[in-house]
């Protein structure tokens, strides 16, 4: 029998957001984070922001079990074959979600310059309720989301090393979030988001 594993239910309108503080143990997640630090072939694409390029402030790969690009602010991904650990964290996640991700975009943040601007993973590809598991390795980083319409809706939380974040629902189509800069001194992040290309 599978063991289950603890989870809070975030007290949020109209969202299904589930946060796993501990979804993997510290060991575990330590020897995750070094593997992929490592073997992942990093990038730092260029973005447009209002006419302006530039660098993504982030490095960033995308891996899948299928050829599928994926697509958002300009860029267009395309992904690597699954890696063995890749398809190690997948399929723990796959036990506790009634989910069979395709594709994983991973997120390295080098420091705290290194951030991700508010935004919903609603691109088309990704279906009319996406699921995303998005799982935290390495520094701890503050994790912000707000309604789209109710202004009252807002919600701060810190990422915790080995954590899983689940969003699923009409999560993506109400409420934004990012990954904001910080002027303290903050060690490497990467980040796994595992979604449903279609």
């Amino acid at each position: 029998m599978q063991e289950k594993k603890n989870f809070t239910q975030l007290d949020l309108p109209d969202c299904d957001i589930q946060y796993y503080p501990n979804f993997f143990p510290s060991e575990v997640a330590d020897t995750f984070f070094q593997k992929l630090r490592i073997e992942t072939p990093w990038q730092q694409d260029d973005i447009k922001v209002f006419g302006k390029v530039y660098a993504q402030p982030r490095l960033t790969a995308l891996y899948a079990n299928n050829d599928r690009p994926y697509a958002y602010s300009n860029i267009i991904m395309t992904p690597h074959p699954f890696s063995k650990i890749l398809l190690e964290i997948k399929s723990e996640i796959e036990k506790h979600v009634s989910q069979q991700f395709t594709t994983c975009l991973l997120n390295l943040y080098r420091d705290g310059k290194d951030s991700n601007g508010w935004h919903a993973d609603n691109e088309k590809e990704l279906g009319k309720d996406p699921v995303i598991a998005s799982v935290s390795l390495g520094a701890e980083r503050m994790f912000h989301l707000k309604h789209n319409t109710k202004s009252f809706a807002k919600h701060k939380m810190i990422l915790e090393h080995g954590s899983l974040l689940l969003m699923q629902g009409e999560t993506q189509h109400t409420w934004k979030h990012q990954i904001p800069k910080t002027a303290k001194p903050v060690g490497e992040r990467i980040n796994l988001t595992f979604r449903i290309i279609k």
